[in-house]
């Protein structure tokens, strides 16, 4: 298993992601805004998404869980 952690401090923009689908390694899972910025967290490895951790509008601290990919 895999989790998707978010790389700075911010709000939940958008959830590009569904439990059950399928990801490749690269691809954007979660766009967080901080700053008035948007910044895309990808997956590092491929894999199903198990589980999401986190909700739109959510916020979030730097390295929060945010997907579980196995």
């Amino acid at each position: 298993m895999t989790i998707v952690k978010a790389s700075m401090a911010g709000t939940v923009w958008k959830i590009l992601v569904k439990e059950g689908e399928q990801v490749t390694a690269g691809q954007d899972v979660v766009i967080l805004e901080s700053m008035k910025m948007e910044i895309p967290i990808a997956a590092e490895e491929a894999g199903t998404v198990k589980r999401i951790m986190a909700a739109e509008g959510d916020f979030i601290d730097e390295a929060n869980d945010l997907v579980e990919i196995g």
